[in-house]
Protein backbone atom coordinates (compact mmCIF):
# COMPACT_ATOMS: atom_id res chain seq x y z
CA UNK A 1 0.00 0.00 0.00
CA UNK A 2 1.34 3.42 -1.01
CA UNK A 3 0.25 6.69 0.64
CA UNK A 4 0.44 9.82 -1.50
CA UNK A 5 -0.23 13.37 -0.31
CA UNK A 6 -1.10 16.46 -2.31
CA UNK A 7 -0.83 19.92 -0.72
CA UNK A 8 -3.13 22.77 -1.73
CA UNK A 9 -3.80 26.20 -0.23
CA UNK A 10 -6.79 28.48 0.16
CA UNK A 11 -7.67 31.68 1.99
CA UNK A 12 -11.03 32.09 3.64
CA UNK A 13 -12.93 34.01 6.29
CA UNK A 14 -15.22 32.59 8.95
CA UNK A 15 -16.75 33.22 12.33
CA UNK A 16 -17.30 30.84 15.21
CA UNK A 17 -20.67 31.59 16.76
CA UNK A 18 -24.03 30.16 17.59
CA UNK A 19 -27.11 32.07 16.52
CA UNK A 20 -29.01 30.80 19.56
CA UNK A 21 -26.46 32.44 21.90
CA UNK A 22 -26.07 36.12 22.77
CA UNK A 23 -23.11 38.08 21.41
CA UNK A 24 -21.72 38.11 24.95
CA UNK A 25 -21.88 34.32 25.29
CA UNK A 26 -20.32 33.85 21.83
CA UNK A 27 -17.45 36.17 22.78
CA UNK A 28 -17.03 34.40 26.12
CA UNK A 29 -16.81 30.95 24.49
CA UNK A 30 -15.14 31.68 21.13
CA UNK A 31 -13.23 34.90 21.90
CA UNK A 32 -11.88 36.85 18.95
CA UNK A 33 -12.86 33.98 16.65
CA UNK A 34 -16.43 35.21 17.15
CA UNK A 35 -15.72 38.67 15.72
CA UNK A 36 -19.00 39.81 14.09
CA UNK A 37 -16.91 41.22 11.22
CA UNK A 38 -15.29 37.82 10.57
CA UNK A 39 -11.64 36.80 10.57
CA UNK A 40 -9.58 34.83 8.11
CA UNK A 41 -6.88 32.22 7.68
CA UNK A 42 -4.39 31.10 5.07
CA UNK A 43 -5.29 27.42 5.16
CA UNK A 44 -3.01 24.63 4.00
CA UNK A 45 -4.82 21.46 2.95
CA UNK A 46 -3.11 18.07 2.68
CA UNK A 47 -5.09 15.32 0.97
CA UNK A 48 -3.62 11.84 1.44
CA UNK A 49 -4.81 8.94 -0.68
CA UNK A 50 -3.78 5.31 -0.54
CA UNK A 51 -3.68 2.57 -3.09
CA UNK A 52 -1.60 0.01 -4.87
CA UNK A 53 1.21 0.99 -7.19
CA UNK A 54 0.15 0.66 -10.82
CA UNK A 55 3.13 -1.21 -12.29
CA UNK A 56 2.44 -0.09 -15.84
CA UNK A 57 2.51 3.58 -14.76
CA UNK A 58 4.91 3.54 -11.82
CA UNK A 59 2.58 5.47 -9.54
CA UNK A 60 -0.61 5.19 -7.49
CA UNK A 61 -2.54 8.04 -9.10
CA UNK A 62 -1.77 10.83 -11.53
CA UNK A 63 -1.02 13.88 -9.35
CA UNK A 64 -2.28 16.28 -12.02
CA UNK A 65 -5.65 14.52 -12.01
CA UNK A 66 -5.78 14.45 -8.20
CA UNK A 67 -4.87 18.14 -8.02
CA UNK A 68 -7.55 19.06 -10.55
CA UNK A 69 -10.14 17.05 -8.61
CA UNK A 70 -9.21 18.79 -5.31
CA UNK A 71 -9.33 22.18 -7.00
CA UNK A 72 -12.74 21.56 -8.61
CA UNK A 73 -14.43 20.03 -5.58
CA UNK A 74 -12.78 22.00 -2.77
CA UNK A 75 -10.41 24.87 -3.51
CA UNK A 76 -12.60 26.67 -6.07
CA UNK A 77 -15.49 26.52 -3.58
CA UNK A 78 -13.51 27.73 -0.53
CA UNK A 79 -10.80 30.09 -1.75
CA UNK A 80 -11.44 33.75 -0.92
CA UNK A 81 -14.90 32.93 0.39
CA UNK A 82 -16.78 33.48 3.63
CA UNK A 83 -17.19 29.90 4.82
CA UNK A 84 -20.26 30.74 6.91
CA UNK A 85 -22.14 32.45 4.08
CA UNK A 86 -20.87 31.33 0.69
CA UNK A 87 -19.99 27.64 0.89
CA UNK A 88 -22.91 25.30 0.34
CA UNK A 89 -21.27 22.25 1.92
CA UNK A 90 -20.62 24.23 5.13
CA UNK A 91 -24.26 25.27 5.48
CA UNK A 92 -25.77 24.50 8.91
CA UNK A 93 -22.37 23.57 10.39
CA UNK A 94 -20.22 25.26 13.00
CA UNK A 95 -17.35 26.51 10.87
CA UNK A 96 -14.52 25.14 13.01
CA UNK A 97 -11.39 23.65 11.48
CA UNK A 98 -12.61 20.22 12.59
CA UNK A 99 -15.93 20.66 10.79
CA UNK A 100 -14.23 22.02 7.67
CA UNK A 101 -11.95 18.95 7.54
CA UNK A 102 -14.93 16.59 7.91
CA UNK A 103 -16.86 18.44 5.19
CA UNK A 104 -13.85 18.31 2.84
CA UNK A 105 -13.62 14.55 3.42
CA UNK A 106 -17.31 14.13 2.61
CA UNK A 107 -16.94 16.16 -0.59
CA UNK A 108 -13.78 14.38 -1.75
CA UNK A 109 -14.39 10.75 -0.83
CA UNK A 110 -16.62 9.84 -3.83
CA UNK A 111 -14.56 11.54 -6.56
CA UNK A 112 -11.27 10.29 -5.11
CA UNK A 113 -12.67 6.76 -5.14
CA UNK A 114 -13.43 7.14 -8.84
CA UNK A 115 -9.66 7.46 -9.42
CA UNK A 116 -9.09 3.93 -8.14
CA UNK A 117 -7.58 5.04 -4.82
CA UNK A 118 -8.98 5.50 -1.33
CA UNK A 119 -9.06 8.71 0.69
CA UNK A 120 -6.84 8.19 3.74
CA UNK A 121 -6.52 11.53 5.52
CA UNK A 122 -7.49 15.17 5.37
CA UNK A 123 -5.04 17.42 7.18
CA UNK A 124 -6.08 21.04 7.44
CA UNK A 125 -3.67 23.61 8.85
CA UNK A 126 -5.42 26.74 10.10
CA UNK A 127 -2.28 28.39 11.48
CA UNK A 128 1.34 27.35 11.80
CA UNK A 129 0.48 26.08 15.29
CA UNK A 130 -2.96 24.51 14.76
CA UNK A 131 -4.07 21.73 12.45
CA UNK A 132 -6.66 18.96 12.27
CA UNK A 133 -6.31 15.48 10.82
CA UNK A 134 -9.41 13.52 9.87
CA UNK A 135 -9.32 9.86 8.81
CA UNK A 136 -13.04 9.34 8.15
CA UNK A 137 -15.48 7.59 10.41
Amino acid sequence: MIYLTRRERFNAAHRLYREDWSEEKNMEVFGKCSNPNWHGHNYVLFVTVKGELKPELGYVVDLKVLSRLIREHIIDKLDHKNLNLEVEFMKDRMVSTEQIAIAIWQELEPPVGSLGVELHCIRLEETENNFVEYFGK
